[in-house]
């Protein structure tokens, strides 16, 4: 085993100035809580990240590439996520039942998802299965044919889709509150894309995105599990060679060239009249980035807010009054901005009501502070819930993606509790005073007019 930080090469071909011309491998951990985690940047830029964890029987693969809904123009809206749904169609080698049936055939299970950033096409296999998964994952993935015919039935299934979240008010209000803060900025819009844009997309246009966008320096493959890494490249350069993903070494590309500044608005109200039993309201504003120091600090704030049933929301909304079955905090962060909001589903009645108690709730915290109390307790929930989501090979997976993808970087696990360990009360007061200072924007679905709700802070 190599030291942690030990540098090995790999024999590649020629490249361009300041591009590796061979695959470099580095040990990035021996972490105790989980296995040894090593990281392969091939001469393309394509980086491989894996954590070998030998007591597992089983592995997560995931291809992750730096591609989401806030990386198309207006007309282009949903081809990310229409993209997502045509690569299980059909490969040179493979049709889409063979790509399911495959996998399916040893127990298997693949899925994926689209984001607003990023989107990931995963399997979870037996270990004695992992070269099959890699080899399909990785066809799937770059080398899809996008036949015409496959494009209008996706095009059928992606409307359906839509007019599903139509009718999921719960869900339809985060899309409007993204929408209220954001407006007509790409992180604003709905990550599937609208009717107006998914039914005359071509598949020219969708085929376009798809080999500008799907580039090695914008992908990460990781895999968790019982594996072993040079086994998991050699398998993964095996499975490209011959697509478009195998190429010559290329310099990094730009990472949301097409995306605009973000821009935000102070405070909106956007309403969504909908005959509903119950109302769905999200009260919030921008939040910080996920680069942001004081993200350690908004998680142990989140949770004192409304991060559980000890929360301030949940035990004087639900608890005390019985206003609401759900209500809850939550913080969303992006590469350059973020959000933070409060959800609660009532009876149309109690709106006002529920909104005036989030509201004062807020306006307390923000003057006078948490407690050393709340402090204790919402730094342990931010530690627990991180170290029992790393229970299971899919969550390790997408640790290594993400951390890869978003940050450049894995942060340790032991180095991560110690910024959550580290939070003081004053952090915490700190950013409640700016943050929940902030002009409120309010999203509401239910049996109300558009106008029913005054903008408030």
């Amino acid at each position: 085993m190599a030291p942690s930080g030990a540098v090995r090469h790999a024999a590649g071909s020629p490249g361009r100035a300041g591009v590796p011309v061979r695959a470099v491998t580095r040990t990035l951990s021996d972490d105790p809580l989980g296995g040894t985690v090593r990281r392969t940047v091939l001469p393309s830029g394509l980086r491989v990240l894996t954590e070998a964890i030998p007591a597992m029987r089983s592995v997560s693969f995931g291809i992750w590439v730096a591609v989401g809904s806030r990386d198309e123009t207006g007309p282009q809206a949903g081809a990310a996520h229409f993209l997502e749904h045509l690569l299980f169609k059909g490969t040179k080698k493979r049709t889409a039942m063979q790509i399911s049936a495959e996998i399916e055939a040893v127990g298997g299970e693949t899925n994926a998802f689209t984001t607003k950033e990023y989107t990931c096409y995963y399997a979870r296999v037996l270990d004695e299965d992992l070269p099959l998964a890699i080899d399909v994952m990785c066809d799937a993935v770059a080398d899809s044919v996008l036949e015409p015919a496959d494009v209008e039935t996706e095009r059928g299934v992606i409307l359906e889709e839509i007019a599903m979240h139509d009718d999921e008010p719960g869900d339809e209000v985060h899309d409007l509150f993204a929408r209220a803060v954001y407006g007509d900025h790409p992180l604003g819009r709905l990550i599937s894309g609208t009717e107006e844009t998914v039914t005359p997309m071509t598949r020219r246009q969708i085929q376009s995105f798809y080999r500008r966008r799907y580039t090695p320096p914008q992908i990460v493959i990781a895999a968790a599990g019982n594996l072993d890494h040079a086994t998991v490249v050699k398998l993964v350069r095996q499975a490209l060679r011959g697509t478009p993903l195998d190429t010559d070494p290329a310099g990094p590309a730009p990472h949301r060239a097409a995306t605009p500044a973000v821009r935000t608005r102070l405070a909106a109200t956007v309403v969504e009249p909908k005959e509903t039993e119950q109302a769905h309201v999200i009260l919030g504003c921008p939040g910080i980035d996920r680069t942001d120091e004081r993200r350690f600090a908004l998680g142990v704030l989140n949770n004192i807010l409304g991060g559980g049933m000890s929360s301030r929301l949940f035990q004087e909304i639900r608890e005390r009054r019985g206003l609401a079955y759900s209500v809850y905090s939550y913080a969303s962060q992006y590469a350059d901005s973020g959000l933070f909001a409060v959800y609660a589903g009532c009876a149309p009645g109690k709106v006002d009501e529920v909104l005036e108690l989030t509201r004062v709730e807020l306006r307390r915290v923000a003057a006078d502070g948490v407690t050393a109390d709340e402090l204790a307790r919402g730094k342990g929930m931010s530690k627990g819930s991180f170290v029992l989501g790393l229970e299971d090979t899919g969550s390790r997976m997408s640790r290594l993606a993400k951390g890869e993808l978003l940050y450049g970087d894995l942060m340790p696990v032991d180095e991560l509790l110690s910024r959550v360990d580290a939070v003081t009360l004053e952090d915490v007061n700190a950013l409640a005073a700016e943050l929940l200072s902030r002009p409120m924007s309010l999203a509401v679905v239910g049996p109300f007019e558009e106008n029913a709700f005054a903008v408030s802070r």
